[in-house]
């Protein structure tokens, strides 16, 4: 009589992993796109050209204008440093997430799930979803205040039209992932575009540009100015373009060995680092717009998206300026939500290792964002829109700590990354970066919810003096 056979017992989870990797990132569109073996430098930029734009749109959000109008409205082309060093830390946090997915095969939330206990994952996933929410509220803020200044279309409506863009994601990357991939590019280079030609009209002072770009010790000495520098710091780097870029990056077939992974590694940082510059001169054009047009001119007090467009026209002097800067914010929220609806797919299916129907997921995450922008607007008018931007700035800069964290902790552990582990330097700018983000983003939180007395508290501590 034959013994009864065991059930085989379950494979054991990687190295440096509590669990084993589960389903692929983003199934539909992984490892799709073929990286031609044995080809020319150029021809391996290109096929890993993509995902370093998808992830730009990000760092250009409708979130970003204001902070960056108000910077050049106030102080001229001073912040502009801030913008730089802002950038250069994307482009640290950006190549982790590349090296994360290639050298791991998980995306940022597979990896917290694999890593942490069940309530720290959800609890994390909890987090990210309010955080891709909450920019995805002012995405689709940002498109309406764009519809309405190009065609007269209220807010409420605006909104509402912006939920059809779920349509484009689900028909485009049914498609193929570089049809997703050229239609963000083609919208990114009409935002810079459109910045060209109005700095051009706005004809600034070019010694003045390069001199902001040189950090100074009066930003940190003058409150005012630290308030508006600690926002745009808080408003460049988003926490789901974290998990957006270590999830994006395993749409190439790279080939899975050392080599292969370290020229992944290599190209799709070029990838990142080439279209995080181009986002550099977005949000240093909108800032430098703000300090040419409204800076010494009288209008130094300007902050919201849409006195900006009504004054442009008359400050420069030109009949289409205010046409094309309302053109760049639609580009630069139609262009957001793309991405963010693709970050809201890779979180879910990440965290809680679900998968809900395309179209489903999207639907979810659009409502989430429309509802709210819909009921603030129709209960108390158009004009808490600005509002509704910082509100998601708040929540954005909530969640971001939390998703720097396990980057860092994961990358950072040779264990679960091999010979792909963080070196020492930067390891050690890493963690700095990290802890400097969050320091800011707690403090930008608190200078939102409690402005007066915390203010008073931390510039006392610091022993700074408010500016008169």
């Amino acid at each position: 009589m034959d013994e009864p056979t065991s059930p085989p017992a379950p494979a054991p989870a990687e190295s440096g992993w509590a669990q084993a990797r589960g389903s692929e990132s983003l199934p539909e569109v992984h490892r799709t796109i073929a990286v031609p073996a044995g080809a020319s430098f150029w021809r391996k930029v290109l096929a890993f050209s993509g995902p370093g734009f998808l992830v730009a749109v990000g760092y250009m959000d409708p979130g970003n204008w204001a902070t960056d109008l108000a910077g050049g409205a106030k102080f001229g082309y001073t912040l502009l440093s801030v913008i730089m060093i802002s950038n250069l830390m994307a482009i640290l946090l950006q190549h982790l997430c590349i090296k994360l997915g290639v050298a791991t095969g998980r995306d940022l939330a597979q990896a917290c799930r694999d890593h942490y206990s069940r309530p720290t994952v959800y609890f994390l996933w909890i987090l990210c979803e309010l955080a891709i929410s909450a920019c995805d509220l002012a995405e689709v803020v940002g498109s309406a205040i764009g519809l309405q200044l190009l065609f007269g279309i209220p807010l409420v409506w605006g909104c509402v039209i912006t939920a059809f863009d779920v349509m484009i994601v689900l028909l485009l990357q049914h498609r193929g992932f570089r049809y997703i991939e050229a239609l963000v590019i083609t919208l990114i280079l009409t935002i810079g575009g459109c910045f060209a030609v109005e700095l051009m009209v706005a004809k600034p002072d070019l010694g003045g540009v390069f001199a902001g770009f040189i950090p100074r010790l009066e930003i940190l000495k003058n409150s005012e100015m630290l308030y508006v520098a600690i926002g745009i710091l808080g408003a460049t780097v988003m926490p789901h373009n974290l998990y957006l870029h270590s999830s994006i990056i395993q749409t190439r077939k790279f080939v899975q060995n050392s080599a292969g992974k370290a020229e992944a590694i290599k190209f799709g940082t070029i990838d990142s680092t080439f279209a995080l510059m181009f986002a550099l001169f977005i949000n240093a054009a909108i800032l430098i717009l703000a300090g040419a047009a409204f800076h010494g001119n009288g209008h130094q007090q300007v902050g919201e998206i849409q006195e900006a467009y009504h004054l442009l026209d008359g400050v420069l002097g030109v009949t289409f300026a205010s046409t094309l800067f309302a053109l760049a914010l639609l580009a630069s929220g139609q262009n957001s939500t793309l991405t963010g609806t693709l970050a809201g797919q890779i979180v879910m299916e990440g965290f809680l290792n679900i998968r809900l129907r395309p179209w489903l997921r999207r639907l979810i995450t659009r409502a989430i964002a429309i509802v709210p922008a819909v009921l603030v607007i129709g209960l108390f008018g158009e004009s808490k829109s600005t509002q509704l931007l910082v509100a998601s700035q708040v929540c954005l800069s909530m969640q971001l700590g939390f998703a720097c964290w396990p980057l860092m902790r994961f990358t950072s552990d040779r264990a679960k990354m091999g010979e792909f582990v963080n070196p020492w330097w930067i390891k050690l700018l890493g963690w700095s970066i990290t802890l400097v983000i969050i320091a800011l983003n707690v403090k930008l939180l608190f200078d939102i919810l409690l402005p007066a007395p915390w203010t008073q508290w931390f510039y006392g501590l610091l022993g700074l003096h408010p500016s008169a």
